[in-house]
């Protein structure tokens, strides 16, 4: 009865804070224009044009990603708690997230267009967990202590190569837009940026999904995940390619954004449990509704934006005291 209730509760939240989100705003909105925009059908009067620039083209792409990114740097992180045992992992446990962030640093510096950074944070971001699983292979194997030493050594590499890009920018022109940019914000959304993140986004969660009750298995050691049927190095390269392609994504459309990885897994671990047949669900569910609300308030407290990171370091490191000190501590 009580896990129906938060079911139920969930999914009405899920259905009214986006909505609530694209009323919010420096430009504020009627329930009845955000509606009329959003559903045409269901009011004879249209809402006015430029409502329905500022819902259709603005505000809807950047609620959409919001969840979005929340939902799948959740899911990444919990899966990468649970693969690799660790209530510390994150999704930039295996250096993809630093990865990406050069890759668009470097596509700053060359003077890309917006479409081009984000190809590029892409690329590099895959190709940086292409070389943690490249480094950790060993004997025709990859162990997990490898692959997160191989994750250490990569994110400090693509750090050095981000240090690098800052040191060759303009300082006038071109080093602003990189620091901005790597502060993580959602202010640079439009439709085509996220018609070609999300399909990542979407396949990603959909395979740690569909693998959620496998996890449980990867958190025991690995003969005992083997006597159980288990193919461990398929799913342990599925978690890790999904998870992969999830945080490049996401970097690569807002920039580096941390806490979300590390904290929605645990908040939900606290509300449901360590089954990551429900942890799984819960993540994609808290992850959007945190990330809808650190955007909305971003976006809407100051004149000037603020950076989605700093709103969520300043909410989530109170928050991950209080589950420590609630818990006595973190578990997987």
């Amino acid at each position: 009865m009580r896990e129906r209730t938060a079911f139920v509760l969930i999914a009405a939240a899920l259905v009214v804070s986006p909505v609530a989100a694209v009323m919010a705003g420096r430009f504020p909105l009627s329930a009845h224009d955000t509606i009329s925009a959003l559903c045409p059908w269901l009011w004879s009067s249209e809402a006015p044009q430029m409502v329905r620039d500022v819902v259709l083209n603005i505000r809807l792409p950047r609620v959409l990603l919001a969840m979005l990114a929340g939902s799948g740097l959740g899911v990444a992180g919990g899966a990468f708690q649970a693969l690799f045992s660790n209530p510390l992992a994150t999704p930039d446990t295996l250096g993809v997230a630093t990865g990406a962030s050069f890759g668009a640093a470097l596509g700053i510096l060359l003077g890309l267009p917006s479409f081009g950074v984000q190809l590029c944070a892409l690329a590099s971001g895959l190709f940086a967990v292409a070389l943690v699983m490249f480094v950790s292979r060993i004997r025709g194997s990859s162990s997990v202590i490898m692959m997160i030493l191989a994750g250490m050594v990569t994110s400090a590499l693509f750090s050095a190569l981000v240090s690098l890009v800052k040191y060759a920018a303009d300082p006038q022109d071109v080093l602003p837009a990189v620091t901005f940019w790597l502060m993580g914000s959602l202010s640079g959304t439009t439709r085509e940026s996220v018609t070609l993140g999300a399909p990542l986004i979407v396949a990603g969660v959909t395979v740690i999904w569909l693998y959620r009750w496998r996890l449980n298995a990867m958190t025991l050691s690995e003969d005992e995940a083997v006597s159980l049927g288990i193919d461990v190095k398929r799913t342990r390269f599925a978690v890790i390619a999904s998870a992969a392609a999830i945080t490049a994504s996401v970097v690569s459309m807002c920039g580096l954004i941390g806490w979300v990885g590390l904290l929605i897994p645990h908040a939900s671990r606290m509300a449901f449990g360590n089954d990551n047949r429900r942890v799984v669900p819960a993540s994609v569910a808290f992850g959007a509704l945190f990330m809808l609300a650190i955007d909305t308030a971003a976006r809407s407290l100051t004149a000037s934006e603020i950076p989605a990171s700093i709103l969520t370091a300043v909410i989530g490191a109170p928050f991950f005291i209080f589950l420590l000190r609630k818990t006595g501590g973190i578990k997987v």
